[in-house]
């Protein structure tokens, strides 16, 4: 019987496979595509997408999106992809990886994740309310469904607003009752109604006792999860949409996507920032999952083919989704109106269960839209609890991945009992606004641009010499500055650009002229100078080397090559795109300065954003996530141009996987000599 018992647990959970280095893999590659897409395919995809393109809508919508899905999204998921694989670890060790300093920036985008699922299990806990409530008839938010969101299932009291002075020059009086406190005559606050909601503990529980038992055991009992996560909702999800698009006038609703066109939207730049906003946050980059499910990949699985199906996987669902809110758009005819913007939490506690009490068999169609809700954003809630666990377990401690997980799931369950309280969703209204706004941006920020910047900098510093490397890079990030502050401080986007883009030509020519002549040349259409050879090592050195030594792990055989044009993408398109849009939290901020609970998420915001800051001056003390045997990573002798990762094997007189040829045959036998041979494709 015990041995029965022992093969059933084993067939519920089984134990990871292990790869050629000893490191636990994935049984399929389907089942990591499926558990990273999972960590893309959330509730924002069915409530927060749709409510962004209602605010958008139009196919003029499309054109900034699908900019920012090639231009941000793709390729910031395949750094972090092939960075996992290649360098077998998550975020710390693949930062480490790439330079030692950086181990803050990977450090931060676990406690990014860390974090956002502590408050994402009681959004959870709320959509569970709905579901058991779904079975009741009548649905009993009928007729009183603003009610029965903010009573019965957040159970938050109105809040007493405070204010600003005019000009917005200092507060006039901060919101008491979001701190669910009551002002006195003397404009002070006393303490009430700060208890915790029972049911929302009770679901949190439940939903945690669920993440626990999905990882517990490795990727071997994940990649069984998943199939259940990511199934069950594209086939709910299919029946939603096709259910939607039956009912009468859905087709209006549809035609304000799809046929209609209003070109003058292009023109402002709230569209741009929001388009590119969404597509951020849907795709789960900044989280360090992605890095982390990674590296359980095959050493050398094909990471750019992957980091390609799950984009575009993520985009095909959010707009197939987004039919069946545009066909109850039409159906409730809730056309949009100037002034009057459609939020994800309206959409999906309030527009949703409205349109479903219209439909005949309304329970049925009831438990199916938060059944599809609960699926989706549980398969995004256990992959954000697995990246921290993944740092725990790179670490060298030698404890068990079952008590690692269990003792983070404790500690995640308890954190969260402050979302729980009577003031949980002001709470989380206050963290998660500034979390996404500053801290995850600014992480996505600092991995594009660091990785692209200092890797393997002396070899830059060796050809061109410290001063020109300092100076190039002080007109880089210090061009972002300028162009931001000029735009906000003078409102003129186009005096910011022009100021950003003047300051970095400027200083960029400096460093130029101060730089030594590189010994070393430069590829094809650079070296042809020695004035473009220097500015090539500056500009596109770092983030080229990188695509080349990881080509050697990622690009193998028929797999697809990180292509030449990426590194320069990340560092100049996408670096750049991201600070502008991290620049507009802090405006907002400013006039949201009288709200306890938004300064309570700024604040917190900026402690965790201080990590990263802190890895860059003390990176030994972060050498406790690294075992002792991989500390020196990141820190060998290099050659310039030649790849610090073993080389493939190649003839003599052939070039190989990244544009090196051997000189001959007796050099290959002593040593593997490389001579540099830069063909166009460097």
């Amino acid at each position: 019987m015990a041995g029965f018992s022992r093969k059933v647990g084993r067939w519920l959970a089984p134990p990871p496979a292990k790869s050629a280095d000893g490191r636990d893999q994935w049984p399929s590659r389907t089942a990591f595509l499926l558990a990273a897409m999972g960590g893309c395919a959330g509730q924002g995809n069915l409530i927060r997408y749709p409510s962004v393109v209602y605010n958008n809508y139009g196919l003029q919508w499309f054109i900034p999106y699908l900019a920012a899905v090639f231009l941000v999204a793709i390729p910031a998921l395949v750094l972090e992809i092939a960075i996992g694989q290649a360098y077998r670890g998550g975020t710390v060790i693949a930062f480490n990886n790439i330079n030692r300093r950086l181990k803050g920036v990977g450090l931060s985008s676990v406690l990014v994740s860390f974090v956002v699922c502590g408050y994402f299990t009681v959004n959870l806990s709320w959509i569970m309310h709905y579901f058991r409530s779904s079975f009741q008839s009548p649905l009993p938010w009928e007729g009183r469904i603003n009610d029965f969101y903010n009573n019965d299932v957040i159970a938050n009291p109105d809040p007493i607003m405070g204010s600003l002075t005019n000009g917005n020059a200092a507060v006039a009086s901060y919101v008491c009752e979001k701190l669910l406190l009551k002002p006195n005559s003397h404009n002070m606050c006393s303490a009430r109604n700060i208890g915790l909601v029972g049911e929302t503990v009770g679901w949190s529980a439940f939903i945690w006792f669920l993440i626990w038992f999905s990882i517990f055991r490795g990727v071997g009992m994940t990649g069984r999860v998943v199939y259940f996560t990511m199934g069950v909702p594209i086939i709910t999800t299919l029946i939603i949409v096709g259910r939607a698009t039956s009912l009468e006038n859905a087709g209006a609703g549809i035609r304000l996507v799809w046929a209609t066109w209003r070109g003058d939207q292009l023109k402002s730049g709230t569209v741009w920032q929001t388009a590119v906003g969404q597509v951020f946050f849907s795709t789960g980059i900044g989280f360090g999952y992605f890095t982390s499910y990674a590296s359980y990949n095959a050493k050398h699985s094909n990471a750019v083919m992957d980091a390609v199906l799950i984009c575009f996987s993520n985009v095909v669902f959010e707009n197939v989704a987004a039919f069946a809110v545009f066909g109850i758009v039409g159906f409730l005819r809730l056309w949009p109106e100037d002034g009057v913007r459609l939020g994800a939490f309206v959409v999906g506690f309030l527009t949703l269960p409205e349109a479903v009490l219209h439909l005949p068999g309304s329970n049925f169609w009831a438990v199916l839209l938060f059944l599809t809700l609960i699926v989706l954003g549980f398969s995004s809630a256990f992959v954000l609890l697995d990246a921290a666990t993944t740092l725990v377990m790179d670490s060298g401690l030698k404890i068990s991945r079952p008590i690692v997980v269990t003792a983070l799931t404790i500690l995640s369950f308890l954190l969260c009992l402050p979302y729980c309280t009577e003031f949980g969703y002001y709470l989380l209204d206050g963290v998660d606004r500034w979390v996404n706004n500053i801290l995850l941006i600014f992480v996505v920020w600092a991995e594009v641009v660091s990785a692209t910047s200092v890797y393997r900098y002396l070899d830059v510093v060796d050809q061109t010499g410290v001063l020109a490397f300092a100076t190039y890079n002080v007109g880089y990030l210090g061009a972002q500055v300028i162009g931001v502050s000029v735009a906000h401080g003078l409102n003129n986007p186009g005096a910011g650009a022009g100021a950003g883009f003047g300051f970095y030509i400027v200083i960029s020519l400096l460093a130029t002229f101060l730089s030594k002549a590189p010994d070393v040349k430069a590829p094809s259409f650079w070296h042809k100078n020695s004035y473009l050879a220097r500015f090539w090592y500056l500009a596109f050195y770092s983030g080229n080397q990188l695509r080349r030594d990881l080509n050697v792990v990622v690009g193998v055989g028929k797999n697809w090559n990180i292509p030449n044009f990426l590194p320069a993408l990340l560092r100049y398109v996408s670096g750049p795109v991201l600070a502008i849009i991290l620049s507009f939290a802090y405006p907002e901020f400013y006039k949201l300065r009288y709200d306890p609970l938004m300064i309570t998420g700024f604040t917190l915001t900026h402690i965790l954003l201080a990590v990263t800051l802190a890895g860059l001056i003390i990176p030994r003390y972060y050498d406790v996530f690294i075992p002792p045997s991989r500390q020196g990573e990141g820190m060998e002798v290099t050659v310039v141009g030649q790849s610090k990762i073993d080389e493939p094997e190649v003839q003599a007189g052939q070039e190989d996987s990244i544009g090196y040829a051997v000189s001959d045959p007796e050099e290959e036998k002593s040593g593997r000599t490389w001579t540099k041979l830069w063909q166009t494709k460097s």
